[in-house]
């Protein structure tokens, strides 16, 4: 099973210099960490800091790692509570073909 590192490098990976989202998400995995999108940045960077963003998505590792393999559907997740955004919900929107593994 993937760690938080592994999942930061790989979102890193999917981000590359320019991801076309424009703006700051945050995905907030609660205990395990968070994983900081800073897509207004030149280039765009990845990492594991708590900074305030434009969009936060909220959710557990375990709902977190489902959806990313595609065993959870993101409306669904979201119409069942599984995953809160606070904030842009159009950015939150474009970050799903990112968290494909």
């Amino acid at each position: 099973m993937a760690d938080l590192a592994q999942v930061t490098e790989h979102i890193r990976g999917a981000v590359g210099d320019n991801s076309g989202l424009g703006k700051t998400v945050k995905i907030d995995l609660g205990d395990v960490g968070k994983i900081f999108i800073d897509g207004a940045a030149v280039p765009n960077t990845v990492t594991n800091d708590d900074k305030p963003a434009d969009a936060t998505v909220s959710m557990t590792w375990d709902d977190f790692m489902s959806l990313s393999e595609g065993k959870l559907d993101p409306m669904m997740a979201f119409m069942q509570g599984k995953l809160k955004i606070a904030g842009d919900m159009m950015i939150a929107q474009k970050l799903a073909p990112l968290l494909k593994r």
